[in-house]
């Protein structure tokens, strides 16, 4: 099927900087069709929330449930618009307790880690509300349509034009290509979307612009991290052991419980009437493996119990966990960059129509929502420029 619509920008990618960048382009007078291709449900990218459809009334942030910024202080442009979030209530100050465990105690202290450093916000509603509503506050005009649960597999440049081809057969045609997923530039494309070259390099032949071929290459040597989420529903007697009432709780295990138990951090979400819902966050290839290979999935539920009252036994705010309503399981395909980061003056290949954002590229805050909220708004102004 084709889309009837030729778009003036199509956007492959629904995460937090292609949202940035709609909504920053329309507030700068851009008053074209913007089209935003997302394979998933909604948007948000890593920054989502799953709304239970077996769990009625159920929302948890399963990838970010918050997010961080450490150079505020030192960009403008970014502290503009984190304040203009602030004044218009799209975020909040996220002042949840993030608690690290140690093995021996557990306490407030300053966190060594890169998802806290500076000052973190939480969104007022859900973290895939706060994609929505970044690009609502601009979007007054409804120049932005959404193509969710279609996964681009295919692209083709001719005649000065994009034609993006979805994995379901659905065909896009755009002047303009903005890539905020790195998946059809990078190397694991191969093995996630079943085919033999990269799709941009199909697309655009070596030797036929510098720049792709230089960020392609830059790419290649881009590593990532994969991640499983575990998301567990409780039963609705569980409770804190203290009287704790904020929404959120962050729990972080040190270099050697990760290592022992294989969770990264454990964040505690309250839901409707009180209930805890409770998503365990883990990067341990091991671990991952094991899930993918075990065969009776009730037998690993039961042993991640098991590893989660060993974490929390005798602790003295979180209490065992005896039983539950249900555990789902979230894989990612957007997974964090890591190590090389792509440079700013790669973002726009003039010649082809073609511009990238998002958090793989080497702003300050690279592989976070910080990073990709920079790159989102440089791109904008990039553009433009043009």
């Amino acid at each position: 099927m084709i889309n009837d619509t030729f778009y003036d920008i199509a956007i492959i990618g629904g995460g937090i900087s292609s949202c940035v960048f709609a909504s920053t382009h329309i507030k700068n007078g851009f008053n074209g069709r913007i089209a935003i291709i997302e394979n998933g449900r909604n948007l948000g990218g890593r920054a989502s929330t799953r709304v239970s459809f077996s769990n009625s009334g159920w929302q948890l942030n399963h990838g970010s449930p918050n997010f961080n910024i450490s150079n505020i202080s030192n960009n403008r442009l970014l502290k503009t618009f984190i304040q203009e979030l602030l004044d218009s209530k799209i975020i909040q100050l996220d002042l949840s307790d993030i608690i690290e465990l140690d093995g021996e105690s557990i306490e407030n202290k300053k966190i060594n880690s890169y998802f806290y450093s500076g000052q973190n916000y939480i969104s007022n509603t859900s973290m895939s509300d706060l994609s929505q509503k970044i690009i609502s506050h601009n979007n007054l005009r409804n120049q932005v349509d959404y193509f969710f649960q279609t996964l681009i597999v295919k692209l083709d440049y001719e005649n000065n034009s994009w034609i993006l081809t979805s994995k379901n057969g659905c065909i896009f045609k755009t002047k303009f290509l903005i890539c905020s997923s790195n998946l059809i530039l990078h190397r694991r494309s191969l093995d996630i979307l079943k085919i033999n070259q990269i799709p941009l390099r199909k697309a655009i032949p070596t030797n036929h612009d510098k720049k792709v071929d230089l960020i392609l290459n830059l790419l290649d040597e881009q590593e990532y991290i994969q991640r499983l989420t575990f998301l567990i529903y409780t039963k609705s007697n569980y409770c804190y052991k203290d009287n704790y009432k904020k929404k959120f709780r962050h729990i972080l295990l040190n270099n050697l419980l990760e290592k022992k138990f294989k969770f990264e951090r454990i964040i505690f979400q309250k839901q409707i009437k009180d209930q805890l819902g409770i998503v365990l966050h883990t990067k341990n290839i091991e671990f991952i493996n094991e899930y993918f290979q075990c065969n009776n999935k009730e037998i690993f539920k039961n042993k991640l119990l098991e590893k989660f009252n060993q974490i929390f036994d005798k602790n003295q705010y979180i209490n065992k966990l005896i039983d539950y309503q249900d555990i789902s399981i979230m894989i990612w395909n957007a997974s964090q960059p890591s190590g090389l980061g792509i440079p700013e003056n790669l973002q726009v290949c003039e010649n082809l129509n073609l511009a990238f954002c998002g958090d793989w590229f080497a702003f300050k805050g690279f592989g976070r929502i910080e990073g990709a909220i920079l790159s989102g708004l440089k791109l904008s102004q990039k553009i433009n420029l043009l």
